[in-house]
């Protein structure tokens, strides 16, 4: 084989294996209330289903009102066979834009963080 060929396969196999790391990684794939949503009624709880599923103990949300202060949050569980974080909410949500900071320990071990928003509609 030539040095150029077996340059290109060792290349195409370190980017195939590199790819299938960064795919392990947990990644938000859905929420409720959905990102970049309007709802009409306060939620009562926020619900973020993840690609993988999840460490409890190193994975939860920080939530941020209009005011910029931070919302009261209950304990959060895992449901769905650990992909989705369930976070009760506490405080009563006044109409206003909410920011949903969240971070994430997939039970293989990768860090991944985010944040999305919602509104409550007046």
């Amino acid at each position: 084989m030539t040095r150029m060929k077996t340059l290109l396969l060792v290349t195409a196999a370190a980017s195939m294996a590199f790819a299938g790391q960064a795919l392990a990684h947990a990644h938000l794939k859905s929420s409720a209330p959905a990102a970049d949503s309007a709802v009409k009624q306060a939620p009562s709880e926020l619900d973020l289903t993840f690609t993988e599923g999840l460490n409890l103990k190193f994975s939860g949300v920080t939530v941020t009102g209009p005011d910029k202060k931070t919302v009261k949050t209950g304990a959060s569980s895992l449901m769905d066979g650990d992909k989705t974080l369930m976070v009760p909410v506490s405080d009563k949500l006044a109409p206003g834009k909410y920011t949903v900071e969240w971070h994430a320990l997939s039970t293989d071990g990768h860090k991944t963080n985010g944040a999305y928003t919602f509104t409550i509609a007046p």
